[in-house]
């Protein structure tokens, strides 16, 4: 630590601008800029200095001639990645952030760096693997690249909420404690919930079902836990699910809410997020409705003509949709009418051909963004689709007792946020569309 520059505490100091609202328009007034270092060059009798706040970056140039040699002094001592306020004038520059820059005339150091970052934080690709970036993740978070991507995610968030708020949907919350499976199988992670066993929540399926007998149309947005054991780069053990129920529609209703609500998602972006675009170096195509549709039989025929080794009633597997040569496959498209075997106990069977199910997956090529269906409204009926599937009625009585008081016809889908943030953002591995990603392997920070 040097002589000069000591950390000191916020006292009466206090931000008057973000570096974005720095622009030549403020003239020559001072101004008080707080945030951490995000460069630091030494050019002899110039310093400067890169700090990064949540809004973007402002370049403070010292001259030794114009600062005095005290101040010059302090300043040279500064730190990447120190967490310091300085105040200054406001000049034009052209080639800085923003075309200005701030010549300090005061500068203090709340938190000064005491070791060099694993990673350079200014590039959109880093060097170092994944696992290094994710031990330090708070750090990791100061890069440019994982700053647009948690903006547009903000953007994602906040469009779905205007959109759905628009369609008269409720937001509602959803215990993430469970006693039973919402969809058996196991991968559940069981926790201690006083003195017997319970879950946590793979999915708030069953209790939106149940708010649209009061509600109507409800939407949650949170987490949900799979302990399925994958090491690839789409799954996570805990993810954000935007769940939706509708009443009184069936799955060709949702379908047509979910492409509307995609389409608004990609609007919102492009007129926001600009600078993260350009920054990322993406442009999101138009997307044009509605979505294609493939049913389920007829892409089954499709692989098998392909020479896949797949038969009807099989999942569909990502390296499998990859053999398929329609352009029209490379963005968002839906499969309908999957197997009714192949789908959960409240996904309801065609009345047509029982077989078959009303339901479908949204798709970005050969990833799965999102499942949907109509659900099963009649109590007879669900029961018989449990026994069908090994599961004990007596387990879900906590929601079978209720469709004995007028269960609404209704469907929903569920789509996982990060895997979205995957598809329109480009991001290679999950992880990176996640604050602290929880996976087999990690568990911490």
């Amino acid at each position: 630590m040097g002589d000069l520059l000591k950390e000191e505490d916020l006292d009466h100091w206090r931000k008057t601008h973000n570096s974005s609202e720095i622009s030549p328009a403020i003239g020559d007034r001072e101004v008080v800029i707080m945030g951490w270092v995000s460069s630091v060059r030494d050019h002899g009798n110039i310093q400067f200095i890169i700090l990064k706040d949540m809004a973007g970056e402002t370049q403070v140039t010292a001259k030794k001639s114009e600062v005095g040699e005290q101040l010059f002094a302090m300043i040279k001592e500064v730190k990447e990645h120190s967490s310091i306020c300085v105040k200054g004038k406001v000049r034009p520059q052209e080639k800085a952030p923003n075309g200005v820059e701030v010549v300090p005339t005061e500068i203090r150091a709340f938190s000064i760096a005491q070791k060099a970052a694993p990673f350079m934080t200014q590039g959109k690709t880093s060097p170092v693997g994944i696992d290094t970036r994710l031990d330090l993740r708070a750090v990791d978070l100061r890069r440019n690249y994982l700053g647009s991507v948690f903006r547009i995610r903000q953007t994602v968030l906040n469009s779905i909420r205007e959109f759905l708020s628009r369609q008269q949907f409720m937001e509602v919350s959803t215990p993430k404690m469970i006693a039973t499976a919402t969809e058996g199988g196991a991968a559940l992670f069981p926790i201690f919930y006083y003195d017997r066993e319970a879950f946590l929540a793979q999915s708030p399926q069953l209790y939106k079902e149940q708010l649209t007998m009061a509600f109507e149309n409800v939407f949650e947005i949170g987490p949900i836990f799979r302990a399925e054991p994958s090491r690839t780069n789409r799954h996570l053990s805990e993810a954000t699910s935007i769940d939706v129920e509708r009443a009184f529609a069936d799955y060709n209703d949702v379908m047509s809410l979910l492409e509307r609500m995609i389409v608004n998602i990609v609007d919102s972006i492009k007129e926001r997020n600009k600078a993260d675009l350009q920054f990322l170096e993406i442009s999101i195509p138009a997307l044009e409705l509605p979505f294609p549709k493939y049913t389920y039989s007829d892409l089954i025929d499709k692989l098998q003509e392909a020479g896949e080794r797949i038969q009807w009633g099989d999942d569909i597997s990502p390296q499998a949709l990859k053999s398929l040569s329609d352009e029209r496959m490379n963005g968002f498209y839906f499969i309908v009418d999957w197997p009714a075997s192949a789908k959960p106990f409240y996904v309801k069977p065609s009345s047509a051909d029982p077989k078959i199910s009303e339901s479908f997956d949204l798709m970005f090529g050969p990833l799965e963004m999102s499942s949907g269906s109509t659900r099963i409204n009649r109590k007879d009926q669900l029961v018989e689709r449990m026994q069908k599937q090994g599961l004990k009625p007596e387990s879900f009585d906590y929601h079978l007792r209720v469709f004995d008081y007028g269960m609404p016809p209704h469907a929903g889908f569920g789509m996982g946020l990060e895997r979205l943030l995957m598809a329109l953002v480009k991001i290679e591995n999950i992880r990176d569309a996640t604050f602290y990603p929880r996976d087999i392997d990690r568990l911490a920070p």
